[in-house]
């Protein structure tokens, strides 16, 4: 079996954890629009087109069929969506593309959908607008207070991030946000509605946890990962302790069961005034995996086993708690210039 990995920028470690559940019984590729590390460390390389340009698909395509690829596992949001489109073109080729359905990787992606989605089937969210007026008129009528955060609703990492004091900073930081979005690849996606592309949101002064929700190929649950985030760094979990704990894993099980998403779901949740908050859904592999992978648990190898349609085995999909981790930088040469 041969798997393609697409964006993986510098997530080596999934790579490594691929490479490792193949045991050699078939090639990890890795795709990314320009050279990392991460690409040193596959069986096999290819720098891809950008994302959004006209020939990504089909550069894809043509590779796919030219190295026997079975899998495509995407590490990046906007990859999500516009491979989403073109699932069956790849399956129609045998080549299955590991991804929710269209619709779903649209509300993972905009956080103004997911704020609504979440709030229609219950869960409890932090307040959000996409307005000004809307936040300032909630502020006068109490229901709202300060601080508040001011970020991209097309966002990820810790783009365009900011947080305001007073009523005075609103306009001014939101407009630092729509530049930031203006400046950086998060434009391709607000580009559907360039004035509503930030989103206000109140900030919950809580503690933060994360899931791993796995579901099979079919959508349907098999396990989920609580942690606790000890540590973030540019929006990424930077250390984190897995635990047990009942409440989360019932969100855990309802976000799956409501969803049908495929494969891994990353969530963001805060502990805030007693309750648990759900903020933000990824339909992918985050920066929190490592930790749960590190706690027992091999969602790569239970991917491929399903692929090639065997039994998972229960050892792949269960936890050890109390098991914490960190995340660490190794500067890697990649040549020495005489």
């Amino acid at each position: 079996m041969n798997i393609l990995l697409t964006s993986v920028g510098r997530r080596s470690y999934m790579v490594n954890y691929f490479k490792e559940a193949l045991d050699g019984k078939g090639l990890i590729h890795a795709a990314n629009s320009m050279e990392t590390y991460s690409m040193k460390i596959a069986d096999k390389s290819v720098i891809t087109p950008l994302i959004y340009d006209s020939t990504f698909i089909d550069f894809l395509f043509d590779y796919c069929k030219k190295n026997n690829i079975n899998a495509i596992v995407s590490l990046f949001d906007i990859d999500l969506l516009v491979l989403s489109k073109h699932k069956k073109q790849f399956e129609s080729e045998g080549i299955r593309i590991i991804v929710s359905d269209y619709k779903f990787v649209q509300v993972c992606n905009d956080k103004w959908l997911s704020y609504n989605f979440l709030k229609e089937y219950g869960f409890n969210v932090p307040l959000s607008f996409l307005t000004i007026k809307n936040t300032l008129l909630s502020l006068k009528n109490r229901t709202l207070k300060f601080p508040l955060i001011i970020k991209p609703r097309w966002g990820m990492g810790s783009i365009g991030i900011f947080e305001a004091e007073n009523e005075n900073e609103i306009a001014v930081l939101y407009n630092k946000t729509l530049n930031s979005i203006k400046k950086s690849y998060l434009y391709y996606e607000s580009q559907q509605d360039l004035d509503k592309s930030v989103i206000i949101q109140e900030k919950l002064n809580g503690e933060e946890y994360g899931l791993d929700i796995l579901n099979d190929l079919n959508g349907n649950y098999l396990a989920c990962v609580p942690k606790k985030k000890l540590a973030m760094r540019a929006g990424e979990t930077d250390s984190a302790e897995i635990i047990k704990n009942d409440d989360l894993e019932n969100i855990g099980q309802s976000l799956s069961k409501i969803t049908k998403h495929i494969g891994n779901l990353d969530v963001d949740c805060f502990y805030f005034d007693g309750k648990f908050y759900v903020l933000e859904m990824n339909c992918r592999f985050g920066g929190q995996y490592p930790f749960s992978h590190l706690a027992g648990v091999n969602f790569p190898k239970a991917i491929i086993r399903m692929l090639s349609g065997e039994k998972i085995e229960n050892n792949l999909i269960t936890y050890k708690a109390g098991t914490i981790g960190i995340k660490n930088l190794v500067p890697t040469k990649l040549l020495e210039k005489e």
